[in-house]
């Protein structure tokens, strides 16, 4: 063979080649557009990286800080939150998620990978049409946070007053503080997110959002009696309860299900004192044996804030101290990510986003829950539980029990975790004691 054959072919087999990488590289857009679109903003977004908790923020938050921080929110509420994750403007992305697939092609038009209009590809494309369709027309949907009026037809007893009446006060004041400060009422991503911490009771047409050490344990067994998995919440067990998988999310239906359902169904939240909340948690997890929790965040948080520690705690992750917990908490690279037991409320239900017809507190519970299930029509004999999930002989988280937790650590510390949860403080107008 001459040089010049050789030459030829060389050329032949590299256009080949090339041919080749460009079709592989066509596809792997097609299969995975939000992979390659994600690539493409963090090399176009500058200025990318984590926040840093451990620069105090500010005491007096004006108005731009409030709205820039609600409208900043990563709405992703899931267990863990990976550390090398950047923040992004993820209410404010055009970008759809999930079963969304946008392409680079002109117009929006699919590529014309089959004749036969009967064929399997063309029938996952005029769904894929379909679906981003639906998915345009709930995105250009107004989220309303004006107040609408509870149904209190059910409610016969005169002793609901008082409760009703605070209940009116705090829904008047997160929805205007929603109105003042969020500017938001369209998001166009991220939907499957923010409604995935929510359950579904389609019976009596309720949307509980699920707020870990905020009661959500009983008010899952309320839901299941509710749902007729279970003639009473006594003999239900926690495993039962957290792994039993038989309560709907909201994030498991389609997008048409999801929003017919925050439209028509009486959507509920339950909250705490953040401090307070914090502080449970920790004893929950890292006070009591847990298989869990200790060798994933208590190994790692003894690893990198507990300097000369000893092999056995390295080993098996007990003995976590709250100040150890808390220089985790604050810190912008912690070595473990967060998890929704001690995540912020306004991470988890998007409060002013989604319209919760009734606010519940933690602090007045029991009544609160009661005059709900009043309200939506539950049995009469169904009350809601007051035991303790688990750690029965443990005292109750309180005001006194934070007071000991927190003496250990500075002012500044305090601080910090103030600044941490600012925004689930000013939403739900709890005050600021421990500082």
């Amino acid at each position: 063979m001459n040089p010049k054959q050789v030459f030829l072919s060389l050329l032949v087999f590299g256009v080949a080649g090339l041919l080749l990488f460009m079709y592989l590289q066509v596809f792997i857009e097609e299969q995975h557009p939000g992979r390659v679109e994600k690539r493409r903003e963090q090399r176009a977004t500058p200025g990318w990286g984590p926040i840093n908790y451990l620069r105090s923020t500010p005491r007096i938050m004006t108005t731009e800080k409030i709205q820039e921080h609600i409208t900043n929110q990563n709405p992703k509420s899931h267990m863990f939150e990976d550390p090398k994750d950047k923040p992004e403007n993820l209410l404010n992305s055009k970008r759809p998620i999930r079963v969304f697939t946008e392409t680079n092609h002109s117009q929006g038009e699919a590529p014309a990978l089959g004749r036969n209009p009967g064929s399997p590809t063309i029938q996952l494309i005029e769904k894929q049409q379909g679906t981003k369709i639906l998915f345009r027309k709930f995105s250009k949907t107004n989220w309303s946070v004006d107040i609408h009026p509870l149904n209190k037809s059910l409610v016969t007893d005169s002793k609901w007053k008082r409760i009703d009446e605070t209940q009116e006060k705090r829904r008047s004041f997160l929805q205007e503080f929603c109105k003042k400060y969020s500017g938001v009422s369209h998001p166009q991503s991220n939907v499957f997110h923010m409604v995935s911490r929510i359950y579904v009771e389609d019976k009596h047409k309720i949307l509980y959002c699920e707020v870990p050490k905020a009661g959500c344990s009983n008010w899952k067994r309320i839901l299941m009696v509710l749902n007729g998995l279970a003639p009473s919440v006594d003999n239900i067990s926690h495993d039962a309860v957290h792994y039993g998988k038989h309560l709907k999310k909201l994030d498991s239906f389609d997008l048409k299900g999801i929003y017919s359902r925050l439209n028509t169904y009486t959507k509920a939240v339950f909250v705490r004192d953040p401090m307070e909340r914090l502080v449970s948690a920790f004893r929950d997890k890292f006070e009591h044996p847990n298989s869990y929790y200790h060798p994933v965040f208590g190994k790692a948080i003894i690893k990198k804030y507990r300097p000369n520690a000893f092999e056995e705690a390295l080993n098996n992750g007990s003995g976590v101290k709250f100040k150890e917990f808390i220089h985790y908490l604050l810190d912008s690279h912690r070595p473990v990510g967060m998890d929704i037991h001690w995540e912020k409320v306004s991470k988890l239900c998007y409060p002013c986003l989604i319209h919760y017809d009734f606010v519940g507190k933690f602090e007045t519970l029991e009544e609160d829950a009661n005059y709900f299930l009043q309200l939506i029509g539950a049995p009469k004999e169904l009350k809601f539980p007051n035991f303790k999930d688990r750690h029965s002989s443990d005292k109750r988280t309180n005001a006194q029990v934070v007071g000991q937790y927190l003496k250990d650590l500075t002012r500044t510390e305090r601080q910090l975790i103030y600044d941490f949860y600012y925004l689930d403080y000013l939403m739900f107008n709890y005050t600021t004691p421990f500082l």
